[in-house]
């Protein structure tokens, strides 16, 4: 069988809010449509909630700890990936692929030439990235080779504009210029937001963002259909992390960590069909899964697990546990979480605010449920039962009830921690940013 093409849409600031995900009140009806065609990952999680290290694990296939993405690529945060990391559309390209992207690259500051991108359209937002993916499918679909197109979008993402409460310009929040909030079938209030008239707010603006996101995804679909090659086409849709609302985006709770994975290839038994699939499953998991798909070898030092044979029906060894982690975003905020089937346990390395404020506004607009976020910090450990408390609102790191659950999710913790040689292991991690200033001291 001749090697499929391959889009990879991907979005940020999303996690699992779709309509096919269980949010009845989002309407997204062309990733809907896309789950019940192709196949949708129930328990889809990222390697970190933050936007750079996510994608480095997307496109290296390895963890941010070991792939040097521990923070935000751009401007002073200026984390990047190592030299000799491999990115996914590099590999592609030596295969034989035309490779090209649109839109968002946030795994390395360095540029598409970097990641291995023939060619490169830089607009962002959905409307004017598609655009730019259409035209460029227009030749990538005419020419001899199998091609891998790369479509970032910038929404959900909270984006500058005037607050309609504060009057300040330059707050950040949903859905964005442009863009009309969606409520007529109202808003789905986590349980980890309090109800309140931000928070509705707040959700009516992201459903209008992710409103977008699904329009322009259908475009993307329908001009598959037109050019006759969407049988040859794996589709994948995912985001890098949580949507942006706090206790989600920036924290390894559930909300921050589980992503949405949909992916469709019709000419291929097993990756169609409206399928279901529940192990647990990482975003370092997606390179060697197109690696196999392409019949190319998985590169030494990859550390996720192919996805194809659970796809195709062969022999596949689930994930008995699954890891996250966060080093730097805004600030240094070190944590590693592990869980398996019921239970989560969070390993926080220092007293810093019980979550990360990812609102990016003056004066934050929504609530949690969980009490009085100023003078909540991180303990050592928490441990979530994930069955009776799927909010993870009560720690049970302290019940003598859960010592043994505690102590092996420990275990499994440190054991992940020293196989791929976690430099928090050794102490505090510094920053890109205070190299730079030791060396003008040094001036």
């Amino acid at each position: 069988m001749a090697r499929p093409n391959i889009l990879l849409i991907h979005c940020h600031d999303l996690g699992q809010h779709l309509g096919c995900y269980g949010i009845d009140t989002v309407r997204t009806p062309h990733l809907d449509r896309l789950a019940e065609q192709g196949v949708r990952f129930a328990s889809s999680y990222c390697s970190a909630p933050s936007c750079s290290p996510s994608r480095a694990s997307i496109f290296t296939g390895r963890w941010p700890h070991s792939n040097g993405v521990m923070g935000l690529c751009h401007a002073d945060f200026a984390w990047d990936l190592h030299d000799d990391e491999q990115h996914l559309a590099q590999l592609l390209g030596r295969a034989g692929y035309a490779t090209a992207a649109v839109g968002v690259i946030h795994e390395t500051a360095a540029g598409a030439d970097r990641c291995g991108y023939q060619r490169y359209a830089a607009p962002a937002r959905a409307a004017v990235a598609t655009e730019s993916a259409l035209g460029l499918l227009g030749e990538l679909t005419t020419g001899e080779a199998p091609w891998f197109l790369c479509v970032g979008f910038v929404e959900p993402h909270r984006l500058p504009q005037v607050h309609p409460d504060t009057g300040i310009a330059g707050d950040n929040s949903f859905p964005g210029p442009g863009l009309a909030p969606d409520d007529r079938l109202g808003v789905q209030i986590p349980p980890y937001l309090a109800d309140t008239p931000g928070t509705r707010w707040e959700l009516a603006g992201l459903q209008g963002a992710l409103a977008e996101v699904d329009r322009n995804v259908g475009r993307l679909l329908a001009e598959l259909d037109q050019r006759g090659v969407a049988e040859d086409t794996l589709v994948v849709f995912t985001t890098d992390h949580g949507i942006a609302m706090p206790r989600a985006k920036c924290s390894l709770y559930e909300p921050g960590v589980s992503t949405a994975l949909l992916l469709r290839l019709p000419s291929r038994a097993g990756w169609h069909g409206g399928r279901v699939l529940d192990p647990l499953v990482s975003n370092i998991d997606y390179l060697p899964t197109l690696l196999e798909l392409v019949g190319q070898p998985t590169p030494v030092g990859v550390q996720g697990q192919s996805l194809a044979p659970l796809l195709d029906g062969g022999a596949y060894e689930p994930r008995q546990h699954l890891f996250c982690e966060m080093t730097y975003h805004d600030y240094y905020d070190p944590r590693r979480s592990v869980r398996d089937g019921r239970y989560k346990l969070i390993a926080n390395f220092t007293s810093a605010p019980e979550f990360m404020d990812c609102s990016q506004s003056w004066r934050p607009v929504s609530d949690v449920a969980s009490g009085n976020h100023a003078v909540s910090y991180h303990p050592p450990v928490e441990l979530y039962d994930l069955v009776e408390d799927p909010a993870e609102l009560v720690d049970r790191a302290s019940d003598p009830a859960l010592a043994s659950v505690r102590a092996d999710l420990l275990a499994h913790l440190g054991q992940h921690l020293r196989a791929t040689d976690d430099p928090i292991l050794s102490g505090a991690i510094s920053n890109p940013l205070a190299a730079r200033t030791l060396a003008l001291l040094a001036t």
